[in-house]
């Protein structure tokens, strides 16, 4: 926002000749920061501290009390072999024995340990089956223990199963909504074992951004520095700003990250293009800039249609046959609404939008019309495809 624009808008809110002597130059060098701070972002929502993290947790189990709408056994080899486990760690000898029951499915049940879990809190659980289940409507998931990466057990899981979709079908139709075949226990597992992370005992602390770019990095650094009142922030790389710590910072860990990640930041990125051809979903960034081009698009339609015809010998004729007889018909449309169209040098996001807009086209064409510009080296951006 310019000077000029923030003297217009004060004066709409100061009558008389307030505005003027309240107007003095430090007044106005406020407003002009606080309306160009609008851009800028917490740290916390641009980067992340090094060992605060989530923990994936897998595990699986046994889901009991379907409706006979279980795995069948004898398409599901480990949904058996799993019960049968189940029931002799509970003193109930199956093996050998031809069983059959449809109230039962194998799931795998995902959980996300948050940072700091203390033991004996809980967390919620997703349940997935991996059978031929057709609901998990009405089930109750049976003890499962929960594993990290390491191996170790973490979390141990049961209770009612959530679904939100459901399944019904009769002798010539059926319905169904959602994904009756996966739910959610919520506060459905329990923590048996902590992750330990101790922040006082740390002599430095990495930052680190979600989206790595060099200017970001260095305008982190600089802004903790300013706040601290000291060097103690440096950038080393586009994604990572070590933060060192003397002892009484150390001291009240909490405070400091606390204050450093609602400190406010710019981020910075390179002039990029997003496109997803497959979809045709085109994102682009504000920084992108065109140079001086012409564009014109045009769409060129041939259409073929095929009517054969069938010419056979009259009714009392004495020989011939019945022929298929080809007829095509090809037609031709150019459309002749199509103008060029100039994008004048240093355009941005607003007018790059506006110029592609009036050449009336669709995202598809849009998807062309921007490599092609890449190509010609007027567009300034990077162009990512997904």
């Amino acid at each position: 926002m310019t000077l000029k624009t923030v003297i217009t808008i004060a004066k709409q809110y100061l009558p008389g000749g307030k505005a003027s002597r309240l107007l003095t130059a430090s007044f106005l060098a406020a407003l002009v920061t606080l309306t160009d701070a609008t851009g800028a972002s917490r740290v916390k929502d641009i980067a992340d501290f090094e060992g605060i993290r989530e923990n994936i947790l897998v595990g699986y189990g046994l889901v009991v009390g379907l409706n006979g709408t279980g795995d069948s056994l004898t398409n599901s080899p480990f949904t058996q072999q799993s019960l049968e486990a189940m029931l002799e760690r509970l003193g109930v000898n199956t093996r050998g024995a031809n069983t059959k029951t449809a109230n039962v499915a194998a799931v795998v049940v995902t959980a996300t340990l948050p940072p700091f879990s203390r033991q004996g809190t809980t967390i919620d659980v997703a349940i997935s089956s991996i059978g031929d289940a057709k609901s998990l409507l009405g089930g109750t998931l049976v003890v499962t223990p929960l594993m990290a990466a390491d191996g170790e057990v973490y979390a141990v899981a049961q209770g009612s199963i959530t679904v939100a979709g459901f399944s019904a079908q009769g002798d010539a139709a059926s319905i169904t909504k959602g994904v009756p075949t996966a739910g959610r226990i919520a506060n459905g597992a329990i923590i048996e074992r902590e992750l330990g992370f101790d922040m006082a005992s740390l002599t430095s602390l990495r930052i680190s951004l979600r989206n790595p770019d060099f200017t970001t990095s260095r305008r982190i650094a600089q802004v903790i520095n300013k706040y601290i009142g000291n060097k103690v922030a440096k950038s080393t790389d586009p994604s990572t700003v070590v933060l060192n710590l003397n002892g009484s910072q150390r001291d009240d860990m909490v405070s400091l990250l606390t204050d450093i990640e609602q400190l406010m930041v710019e981020p910075d990125q390179i002039a990029r293009v997003v496109i997803d051809e497959q979809s045709g979903i085109i994102v682009i960034g504000k920084e992108v800039k065109v140079d001086t081009v012409a564009i014109a698009q045009g769409n060129l339609t041939v259409k073929i249609t095929e009517t054969p015809q069938v010419s056979q010998p009259g009714p009392f004729a004495q020989a011939g046959n019945t022929e298929v007889v080809p007829r095509t018909d090809i037609e031709v449309t150019e459309d002749g609404d199509k103008k060029l169209v100039v994008l004048n040098s240093g355009v941005r996001l607003q007018e790059l939008v506006d110029g592609l807009n009036a050449l009336g086209i669709g995202p598809r064409d849009m998807i062309s019309i921007l490599q092609a510009i890449k190509a010609a080296g007027a567009l300034q951006a990077e162009i990512e495809l997904m």
